[in-house]
């Protein structure tokens, strides 16, 4: 039983991989596929949302079910959001300092403290 929810556990995590890469290589057929019209902002806004509340409590799961070791790799991984955030803003007509100031910083700390955490 352990061995067969693992492997669908695993097959879902790549799938969702698969569908968030598919939003960035093709963005018209995943919005498509997603369900919603390219031009509704608001659903974006709430895509966002979204994303960005898992981001902040899948780490903190690892934290209580795994302790601080495997919560600084949960944020060493994390940080490819805030990285991922700022070259969109900054390839996207976005204010460069705001990129840097917002979502670079908060790669930083997510670096620092994740790497501070695998080491103890």
């Amino acid at each position: 039983m352990l061995i067969a929810a693992l492997i669908v556990a695993v097959l879902g995590c790549l799938f969702v991989l698969f569908i968030g890469a598919r939003f960035i290589v093709a963005p018209r057929i995943a919005t498509a596929g997603f369900g919603v019209a390219e031009d509704r902002r608001r659903a974006f806004t709430s895509i966002k949302g979204i994303r960005d509340i898992t981001s902040g409590i899948v780490p903190l799961v690892v934290l209580a079910v795994a302790g601080p070791h495997a919560f600084g790799w949960a944020l060493l991984a994390s940080v490819i959001t805030p990285i991922g955030d700022a070259i969109i803003v900054a390839t996207n007509g976005g204010v460069l300092v705001q990129a840097l100031s917002v979502h670079g910083a908060t790669a930083a700390v997510l670096i620092l403290a994740g790497i501070a955490l695998v080491l103890v």
